[in-house]
C-alpha cells in the first residue's frame, strides 16, 4: 500500500427527520472528530465530510404526520443538526445536504455512468402496493415481523432491533405504514444491482485487502465486528438489490419511462459524500477528484454498526462498478450506546438530545464530549448514565485537570505576579522528580497519537489524562508552596515545568476537549499549537504574562443530575420502572490514629440540628498578625462561597489548600476573629502527635452535599 498523502474522512449522513441524540454522537461523529483533529494537529492533509440525508420514505411519512411538506421537514432538521454539530465542536470541513441541486446532478450522473457500464439489470416484479393510498410502498412504508428476531415493528429494509438487512417480502404479516392495511403485490419495474457478480472480488477484498493485484487495506486493522458482519453477508451469498424505488421525494431516476421513481436511498446517500466534496472544492477553488480518485488518498467511513454493510459492501461495489474511485481503507464502525439501562429510542423520547443538552448546559460541551469519549462503544455496546456523567466530571475533569491547572496558576500569580518564572540554571535545582516526570511525560503524545490511529479513542484519552495525573503527582511530591522561602530556585523550576505540562495538556487533550484546550492556550498566552509543540523547548518563555487562575470545570450537583433523570423517567414505560433506591452511605473519613475521649450521649434530634455539608476550598490566605489562623473561602453549594477562619495555619500552607474537599459545620453561630467574620467551622481530626487532618469524603462530592 502507498503511504497516504491525504485522508478523506466521512461521517454517516444523519437522516433529516429528527434531531441528533448522544447515541448518534458516540456512534460516529465524536470518534470521527477526534480522529480528524488529531490528523490536523500532526499537519496531515484531511477533508472531513458530512451532511444531511434528506430523501426517503421516512421523511415523507413525517411530513404527512405533521401536515407539511418533505422540504419543510428537511429544512428544519438540516438547520437544527448543523447548528448542534457546530455548537458541540464537531469540526466538519463541509456540512452539505442531499436535497441540493449539485447533489441531484452528481447522483444522476453517477447512476447514468453505472447504467452505461452495464452495472444494472432491469426487472419487473411484484412489489407491495397500498390499495387505499393508491401507491407502491417503498421499504420504509412497510412494517412487519422480522423473520430473524421476531420484532413486530421491523421495517421493509432493516430491523432496527437486531440490525438485520431485509427486503419487504422477508417480513411476516406486512402492513402499510400509510393506511395500516395489508398491502397487495403488484408488478413494477426497477433497476437492480446484481451484487452476486461481485461476490468473488468482494470476498477477497474484505478478507485480504487485495484488489486487482494491489494491497488496498490491511484486514488486521479492521474491527472484528465489521469483518464479522461483512463475512456473514458474504457467507449467505450476495443477492441483487433494487437501486430504485417508487417514490416522488428523492432524486428522480434519469431514464425514459422512469417517471415516479427515485434513486434508492443507499445509492443516493453515499454519493452525498462525493457531492459534498465537490461543493467544498468549488467553494475553495480547488480540485475535488484527488480526495476520491487519487491512489495516495486514504478513504475512511465513520458509522454505526447498523450501516456497516452499506459502507463496506454496497457502496464499494458501486464505486468499483462506476470506475475511477478509490475504495475505503477502513470502516471503523462503532456499536450502540444505551441510555440508563435501556436502548435509546427516538420514538419513545428515551434519548438525550444534543441541542437540548447544549441549551440546558451552556458552555459545558467538553464535559459531555469527555463523558462520551470514555464510553465510546468501540467494540461492544456501552451505556450512558447521568450518574456516570457526574462522576466523570467531578472525579476526573474537576479533580485531575481542573485541580492541577488551578493550583499552578494560583501559585504563579501569587509568587510571580502572573508571569512565567525563570527556571533555575543550576543542577541543584533539578530533582529526581523532574527526571521521572519528563521520562513519563515524553511518552504520552506518541501513545495518544498511536491509539487514535488505531481507532482506540478510549485508550488515547486515558493516556492524555495521564499527563494531568502526572502534573498533580509532581506538585504533590515537590510541594513548592513549602519551599518558596527556603528554596526559591526549586520553586521556580517546579512551576515552570508545571506550565509546560499545562501546554502539553492543551495539545494532547485538544482532539477530545477542544474548548478546554483553547482556554488553556489563552491562559498561557499561546496561539494555535500543533502536536509537535506538546513538549517543545522554548514554547513557555520566562517572563511572559499568563492569565489568572480560573475553574476550568465546575462540580455537578446531585440536584442537577436528579432533574435530568426525572426528565427521562417521564418517558419511561411504567412496567419498566425500578423501585427507588435508598440514600447512599455517608462519606468515609480517612482513618487516623486518635486518642478517643468519650462524651455524653446526645439525642438524634440534637444531631439533626447540625448542618454539616461537603465544601470545596476555593482560596486560602493567612490572617494578618495571626500565626495560627487561615482565612478560607469555601464553596458549600450556595450562591457565593463562605468565609471561614480556621486555626490550622501551623499545619497547612495556604497554597496547598485550593481544591481540597472538607466537612463544614454551616449553622454555627457567626463569629468575628481578628476582624474577619467566620461563617462556620471546618471539621478536623487530630492524630496521636497532635497533627490536624481534614475529614474528607472518600471520593469527590459536589459542594453542598449533606452529611447525615
Amino acid at each position: 500500500m502507498k503511504a497516504p498523502a491525504r485522508t478523506t474522512v466521512t461521517a454517516a449522513l444523519p437522516y433529516a427527520n429528527g434531531p441528533l441524540h448522544i447515541g448518534h454522537i458516540a456512534g460516529a461523529y465524536l470518534p470521527a472528530d477526534i480522529y480528524v483533529r488529531s490528523l490536523r494537529s500532526r499537519n496531515k492533509e484531511v477533508l472531513f465530510i458530512c451532511g444531511s440525508d434528506e430523501h426517503g420514505a421516512a421523511i415523507t411519512l413525517r411530513a404527512i404526520k405533521e401536515g407539511t411538506t418533505p422540504q419543510a421537514i428537511v429544512d428544519k432538521y438540516h438547520a437544527l443538526m448543523g447548528k448542534a454539530f457546530e455548537d458541540f465542536g464537531i469540526a466538519f470541513d463541509i456540512y452539505h445536504r442531499t436535497s441540493s441541486e449539485l447533489h441531484r446532478k452528481t447522483s444522476q450522473e453517477f447512476f447514468l455512468q453505472l447504467y452505461a457500464n452495464g452495472a444494472f439489470t432491469e426487472n419487473t416484479e411484484e412489489q407491495y402496493y397500498d390499495t387505499e393510498a393508491k401507491q407502491f410502498l417503498a421499504d420504509r412504508y412497510i412494517m412487519g415481523t422480522c423473520p430473524n428476531c421476531g420484532n413486530p415493528d421491523a421495517y421493509g429494509d432493516q430491523c432496527e432491533k437486531c440490525g438485520s438487512a431485509l427486503s419487504p417480502r422477508d417480513l411476516i404479516d406486512p402492513r402499510s405504514t400509510l393506511s395500516g392495511s395489508k398491502p397487495v403485490l403488484k408488478p413494477t419495474k426497477h433497476w437492480y444491482l446484481p451484487m452476486e457478480r461481485s461476490q468473488e472480488w468482494m470476498q477477497e477484498w474484505i478478507n485480504t485487502g487485495m484488489l486487482d493485484g494491489d494491497q488496498q487495506h490491511d484486514p488486521a486493522e479492521w474491527k472484528p465486528q465489521v469483518l464479522g458482519q461483512c463475512n456473514s453477508w458474504l457467507k449467505e451469498g450476495l443477492r441483487p438489490r433494487a437501486m430504485t424505488r417508487d417514490l416522488t421525494w428523492g432524486v428522480p431516476v434519469p431514464l425514459p419511462g422512469a417517471e415516479g421513481k427515485a434513486l434508492y436511498v443507499w445509492l443516493d446517500a453515499p454519493i452525498g459524500y462525493i457531492s459534498a466534496a465537490k461543493q467544498w472544492a468549488a467553494d475553495h477553488g480547488t480540485d475535488w477528484e484527488k480526495w476520491w480518485k487519487a491512489d495516495d488518498t486514504r478513504l475512511l467511513h465513520f458509522i454505526g454498526k447498523d450501516n456497516i454493510v452499506f459502507h463496506a459492501i454496497i457502496f464499494p461495489i458501486l464505486l468499483k462498478q462506476h470506475g475511477g474511485f478509490i475504495l475505503p481503507q477502513n470502516v471503523p464502525a462503532n456499536e450502540f450506546l444505551n441510555l440508563e439501562g435501556r436502548k435509546l429510542s427516538t420514538s419513545r423520547n428515551w434519548a438525550v438530545w444534543l441541542h437540548e443538552y447544549i441549551a440546558r448546559w451552556p458552555g459545558r460541551q467538553d464535559e459531555l464530549r469527555y463523558a462520551l469519549a470514555t464510553i465510546l462503544p468501540e467494540f461492544r455496546d456501552s451505556e450512558f448514565t447521568w450518574k456516570d456523567f457526574q462522576d466523570k466530571n467531578n472525579n476526573e475533569l474537576v479533580a485531575i485537570i481542573g485541580n492541577f491547572v488551578q493550583r499552578v496558576f494560583v501559585l504563579c500569580n501569587k509568587y510571580y505576579g502572573g508571569k512565567v518564572p525563570e527556571p533555575a540554571a543550576s543542577n541543584a535545582a533539578q530533582g529526581e522528580q523532574d527526571t521521572v516526570l519528563w521520562a513519563e511525560l515524553s511518552a504520552i503524545p506518541g501513545k495518544v497519537a498511536e491509539d487514535i490511529d488505531k481507532f482506540r479513542f478510549r485508550d488515547a484519552l486515558l493516556s492524555a489524562m495521564n499527563a494531568g495525573r502526572l502534573g498533580n503527582k509532581y506538585l504533590t511530591d515537590t510541594e513548592p508552596w513549602k519551599l518558596e522561602k527556603t528554596d526559591p530556585d526549586r520553586v521556580r523550576t517546579v512551576l515552570f515545568n508545571s506550565l509546560r505540562i499545562t501546554a502539553a495538556l492543551s495539545v494532547v487533550l485538544e482532539p477530545f476537549l477542544p474548548f478546554t484546550a483553547q482556554k488553556l492556550r489563552t491562559m498561557l498566552g499561546l496561539g494555535e499549537l500543533k502536536w509537535a509543540d506538546a513538549l517543545r523547548e522554548g514554547l513557555i518563555v520566562p517572563g511572559a504574562a499568563i492569565g489568572k487562575a480560573e475553574h476550568l470545570f465546575k462540580p455537578i450537583t446531585d440536584a442537577e443530575i436528579a432533574v435530568e433523570v426525572e426528565r427521562l423517567k417521564a418517558n419511561e414505560p411504567m412496567e419498566s420502572r425500578s423501585t427507588e433506591q435508598g440514600p447512599s452511605a455517608p462519606p468515609r473519613a480517612d482513618a487516623v490514629e486518635t486518642k478517643v475521649v468519650a462524651k455524653p450521649n446526645i439525642s438524634f434530634d440534637d444531631f439533626a440540628k447540625l448542618d454539616i455539608r461537603i465544601g470545596t476550598i476555593a482560596a486560602a490566605e493567612r490572617v494578618p498578625k495571626a500565626d495560627k489562623l487561615l482565612k478560607l473561602s469555601i464553596e458549600v453549594g450556595e450562591a457565593a462561597p463562605r468565609t471561614i477562619v480556621s486555626g490550622i495555619a501551623q499545619h497547612f500552607a495556604p497554597e496547598e489548600l485550593p481544591g481540597k474537599q472538607v466537612l463544614v459545620l454551616c449553622n454555627l453561630e457567626p463569629r468575628k476573629m481578628r476582624g474577619v467574620e467566620s461563617q462556620g467551622m471546618v471539621l478536623m481530626a487530630e492524630d496521636a502527635e497532635g497533627k490536624l487532618v481534614f475529614v474528607q469524603p472518600g471520593r469527590e462530592v459536589p459542594p453542598g452535599g449533606e452529611v447525615r
